[in-house]
C-alpha cells in the first residue's frame, strides 16, 4: 500500500479516537498491517520501479500530512498525528534497508510484514481509488467534527 494511503488511514483513526495518542498510534500501526494484507499495488520485484514510486509517494505522503494537519480540527490534531505516525512506522524498514542495509525491526516482524503483502503491478488504479476515498472521508469527518 502506498504510504499516502497509510497516512490517510492513520488520520481517520485519529479523528475517530480523539484521545490517548499512544493508543491511537498503536491502532494506526495495526491499520498498517490490515491495509497491507489487502491486495494492492506493488512492483513485482522491480526494485528500480519501486524506488521511483516510493520517492514520489513519500513526498506526496509528507504533503498529505501537512494538508491533513491543516484541515482537521485543532482539538483532534494530536490524535490525528499520532494515528499517522503509527500507521507509517512499519514502513521505516524500507528506507532503513536502502540507506543502512538493515531493518530497525526484529526479523520476525519483517517476515510477517513481507508475508502479508499481496502486491501486483496492475493495481495502481486501485491505489488511487483508495486515496480518493480516504481523502474524501478525512474532509467529511473533519467538517463534521468542527460542528
Amino acid at each position: 500500500m502506498l504510504i499516502t494511503n497509510h497516512v490517510l488511514a492513520g488520520a481517520l483513526i485519529g479523528l475517530a479516537a480523539r484521545r490517548r495518542p499512544l493508543t491511537v498510534a498503536a491502532a494506526g500501526a495495526a491499520s498498517h498491517f490490515a491495509l497491507d494484507s489487502i491486495p494492492h499495488w506493488g512492483p513485482d520485484h522491480d526494485e528500480r520501479l519501486f524506488n521511483r514510486v516510493a520517492v514520489v509517494d513519500g513526498l506526496v505522503g509528507l504533503a498529505t500530512i501537512g494538508w491533513v494537519a491543516r484541515v482537521v480540527p485543532r482539538s483532534r490534531r494530536l490524535a490525528v498525528l499520532a494515528g499517522i505516525a503509527g500507521s507509517c512506522i512499519p514502513d521505516l524498514d524500507k528506507p532503513a534497508l536502502m540507506f543502512y542495509g538493515k531493518s530497525p525491526f526484529p526479523a520476525a516482524l519483517d517476515r510477517f510484514h513481507a508475508a502479508i503483502q499481496r502486491e501486483s503491478a496492475k493495481r495502481m488504479r486501485q491505489e488511487f481509488g483508495v486515496t480518493a476515498v480516504l481523502s474524501a472521508a478525512v474532509l467529511v469527518i473533519s467538517a463534521i467534527a468542527r460542528r
